[in-house]
């Protein structure tokens, strides 16, 4: 096949159309068929809609979830079939996608991959690009993925024991300030880190909606103590 004449096409340009075909190849791909049938009908193709619905969804997302959900299709999913007819893509092609996946070990991934391309397919379907979801097809064929969560303590003595290691902690005020924050607030970390002073409203702190997760604003009641180590802080903030 041909990768494009000099100038139009520049060597670092030929090196990437090399390995997006080899990767076409290792999937059993025809890579000149593809990119004929990607030329004759581009905006059918997975890719296409792919960023399409993700334009679309980006806004009421969190930063991270953006950013993970294109570079999973960007990385595993664009080379293999981002250049096919969406509405060629059958589960067999899909499942290979996702055997690579749960061949590196990464079996949540796995899943998550499935569940946007899923999500993808759908949104193909209402759009008239698609008649089915094949993603639903691989219900069984992946390996169950057991999500680790992160421990907790319960137990009264090891809470107060983790209060008084916070009490000694011997880094910077500020660390120190939301490491004292965070057990009376209880908010998620990146929530306390990009805290600011105007979000601060008396006896409440007023978090705005494009810094939450599910983008719905969210007031938190602030205590007597919180209130002390923010009185604590606040002069840090003119300096």
């Amino acid at each position: 096949m041909s990768l494009g004449t000099y100038p139009q096409v520049n060597l670092k340009q030929a090196r990437e159309r090399r390995e997006s075909a080899k990767k076409q190849l290792e999937a059993g791909i025809n890579p000149s068929l593809a990119r004929k049938i990607a030329a004759e009908t581009p905006d059918n193709s997975f890719e296409a809609v792919a960023r399409e619905w993700f334009v679309k969804n980006q806004p009421r997302w969190v930063d991270k979830t953006a950013r993970l959900t294109l570079r999973w299709l960007e990385k595993d999913v664009f080379p293999w079939i981002g250049a096919l007819p969406i509405s060629e893509v059958e589960p067999p092609l899909l499942l290979k996608i996702l055997n690579r996946l749960e061949n590196r070990g990464v079996l949540v991934t796995a899943h998550r991959v499935n569940g946007i391309c899923g999500q993808i397919f759908r949104y193909a379907i209402a759009n008239g690009h698609a008649s089915r979801d094949p993603s639903a097809d691989l219900r069984g064929a992946l390996i169950p993925a057991t999500p680790e969560h992160h421990p907790t303590i319960t137990d009264p003595k090891k809470v107060g024991e983790l209060l008084r290691a916070i009490d000694g902690f011997g880094g910077s005020f500020v660390v120190k300030s939301a490491l004292w924050l965070s057990p009376l607030v209880f908010v998620r970390p990146g929530e306390l880190r990009k805290a600011e002073w105007d979000e601060i409203d008396g006896d409440r702190w007023r978090i705005p909606p494009e810094k939450m997760k599910l983008r719905r604003p969210h007031i938190v009641p602030l205590s007597r103590q919180s209130r002390a180590v923010l009185d604590e802080l606040r002069p840090l903030s003119s300096c």
